[in-house]
């Protein structure tokens, strides 16, 4: 520096999380060592949650330590691992596999958000599943998401019945859905026995927003016993009603659901316009999951 003196510049992100953090910095020059506490408020998040609703479960990604030096995990008594081979739905090209793969991982926690990732391992593609262990029968549910860019990322937030039998007749709730090929364009969507895309009866809707691949958003869903709302950043923009006619091929919304979370790559959907293998890896990144319940 001049005349003998140092400069130091400390930057920093912007924080995301709804807690102030905090840093100590240690530097040595010559005889002299250092010691700086850098300091960073909390950041402020929207609050869209409609009234009469309380929070009954929720997973903030906060964890800070590991066990054995790893990267750190998903707590196993919130979230399950689904494992399959590429192909084995929407002729999807990765495999999905458990915590680590290897040296490899694929769903892990850091800086207060949980990263699902889609990497290369050898000739193959391995990304992560994962799934809430408990289930709900109707409430208010959101996650803050940043998803990945890159032509054949196809990233969902979604819900299953606990019971499952067979697709679509036991039904599905697509919180999120989004292929990097259709860039700032989400969806949410239903699919029943009547209602399905295998038949071109799917009921959805879409909506552009700005820098979904670079910023956070809130995604969520109503769903009562009479409808089910989807939501980005508290504006309503897909709803889908409950006929009455009791009719399980119409509205199978009547039992508990769990949450997913995955990020797959290609497949029908993801890889209609092709895919593009320099966009790996590829990171789907989740602040929160919160679900609300009158």
């Amino acid at each position: 520096g001049y005349n003998g003196q140092t400069s130091l510049k400390i930057t920093a992100s912007s924080n995301h999380t709804e807690a102030s953090r905090s840093a100590e910095l240690s530097f040595v020059s010559g005889e002299y060592n250092y010691q700086y506490e850098v300091t960073q408020e909390a950041g402020k998040i929207d609050d869209y949650v409609p009234s009469g609703y309380t929070l009954k479960w929720q997973e903030e990604f906060d964890e800070t330590a590991s066990d054995n030096g790893k990267p750190i995990l998903p707590i196993e008594s919130k979230w399950w691992y689904e494992n399959f081979a590429k192909g084995t739905v929407n002729n999807e090209l990765q495999t999905y596999v458990g915590g680590f793969s290897g040296t490899d991982t694929v769903a892990y926690i850091s800086d207060g958000t949980l990263k699902i990732v889609a990497k290369k391992q050898g000739s193959d593609v391995i990304s992560a599943r994962i799934n809430t262990t408990e289930s709900w029968t109707y409430g208010y549910f959101e996650a803050r998401l940043k998803v990945p860019s890159g032509k054949g990322t196809w990233p969902a937030f979604w819900m299953m019945p606990q019971n499952f039998e067979s697709w679509p007749r036991d039904g599905e709730i697509d919180i999120m859905e989004y292929v990097g090929y259709d860039r700032n364009v989400v969806h949410s969507s239903v699919h029943t026995q009547a209602y399905n895309n295998t038949i071109n009866t799917q009921k959805t809707a879409t909506k552009k927003i700005n820098n979904a691949e670079t910023e956070f958003h809130i995604y969520a869903v109503e769903w009562t016993e009479d409808k089910i709302v989807g939501y980005v950043d508290g504006e309503a923009y897909f709803t889908f009603n409950n006929d009455g006619m009791g009719d399980i091929k119409t509205w199978p919304f009547n039992k508990p659901f769990y949450l997913k979370l995955n990020l797959a790559w290609g497949g029908v959907w993801g890889g209609a316009q092709g895919i593009d293998e320099s966009a790996l890896p590829a990171t789907f990144e989740i602040d929160y999951v919160r679900v609300y319940q009158k």
